[in-house]
């Protein structure tokens, strides 16, 4: 039986457009904008592919759909749709921007409740050792990214009330962050496939989420000068993490690709940028000059990632230990980012 390429599609492949979209930002805020546009162009066209296989499973899958929106990965839906919105909003492109962060409010409720129940319902509460994966931060990410869009457009002029929307947003992300923080299973920092980066991610874009709400002139006094606290706070925890997690990836090499190594390059693209507003926002040189060679680390993983894809795809060896099935699906790991079936 021959199978379409909407088949294939897994929901983690949407961190492949939040990876792509937030090195966009980066390159953007760094003076190259010739690349930064060609990276957005390949987001874009990869949002377009997915929101097509969204559309298509729903109408044709519903059973199938459903199992797959009720898993964390789903959420990168609304992630990479509020990333290439603060893009287009950086573009100056305020009416896309608009509608981006219109459909991620609308989708982002639904998957965000649909996750959280499922972890209560059908996920056993964690112990030591019986966690879940990286990908339980995404229902952080999620809400930051819906935060960090809301913010950029009020810097835009887009209206005072997307302000007090983002911090709304920003302030839910951190609750959301501490809760999945719970059910995360440490151990993942060396076994993880990819997406264990997210733990650090989370915080890095929440660290964004706060010195864009910063910047924002509805919050003067003692309400401006605890966000500019809260966003070094983050920042720096963030970074903590991208040291963890690096030194875990040297004592525990993983080489095997795997769709879920976008989830690394994401965290990777979204430390750097987060630096590079906060050194922005804050005044502190130092921190743009770090921003700027984070980005190019995180430049180098994302062409590194499609390396490993393009290999995959045409049939190369893989290095690397097999990982284990996604705890909370029980689905065997996916290697290319367009899954194959034997028809």
């Amino acid at each position: 039986m021959r199978h379409q390429w909407w088949d294939e599609v897994t929901p983690a492949a949407g961190a492949c457009v939040m990876a792509t979209g937030i090195i966009s930002v980066g390159l953007h805020l760094t003076g190259h904008e010739v690349l930064s546009k060609i990276l957005l162009a390949v987001a874009a066209l990869v949002w377009l592919l997915l929101a097509a296989d969204f559309v298509t499973l729903l109408a044709r899958d519903r059973a199938r759909w459903t199992a797959a929106a009720v898993t964390p990965p789903a959420l990168t839906a609304v992630a990479a749709t509020a990333v290439l919105g603060t893009r287009f909003s950086l573009l100056d492109w305020q009416g896309l921007a608009i509608a981006l962060l219109v459909l991620a409010a609308v989708v982002w409720p639904g998957l965000l409740v649909a996750v959280v129940r499922h972890w209560g319902r059908d996920v056993p509460r964690p112990h030591w050792g019986q966690g879940l994966p990286g990908g339980v931060f995404l229902v952080c990410v999620a809400t930051q990214g819906l935060a960090v869009l809301a913010a950029t457009l009020c810097l835009a002029g887009e209206g005072d009330w997307l302000g007090d929307a983002a911090l709304a947003c920003f302030a839910l992300g951190l609750l959301l962050y501490a809760y999945a923080l719970l059910r995360f299973d440490f151990r993942q920092t060396l076994t993880g496939a990819g997406d264990h980066w997210v733990a650090g991610g989370a915080l890095a874009i929440s660290a964004l989420a706060a010195s864009k709400l910063t910047a924002v002139p509805l919050w003067t006094g003692g309400g401006h000068d605890a966000l500019r606290t809260l966003t070094f706070v983050l920042l720096a925890l963030s970074l903590a993490w991208y040291a963890v997690l690096l030194a875990a990836e040297v004592a525990r090499p993983r080489f095997h690709y795997d769709v879920r190594r976008w989830a690394t390059v994401f965290p990777l693209g979204m430390t750097a940028v987060a630096a590079l507003s906060t050194g922005v926002v804050a005044d502190v040189p130092w921190l743009r000059t770090l921003g700027r060679v984070l980005l190019w680390v995180a430049v180098a993983g994302w062409g590194l990632v499609w390396v490993g894809f393009a290999w995959a795809r045409a049939g190369g060896p893989r290095g690397g230990a097999p990982v284990p099935p996604l705890p909370e699906t029980g689905a065997p790991p996916q290697t290319p980012l367009l899954k194959r079936r034997r028809g």
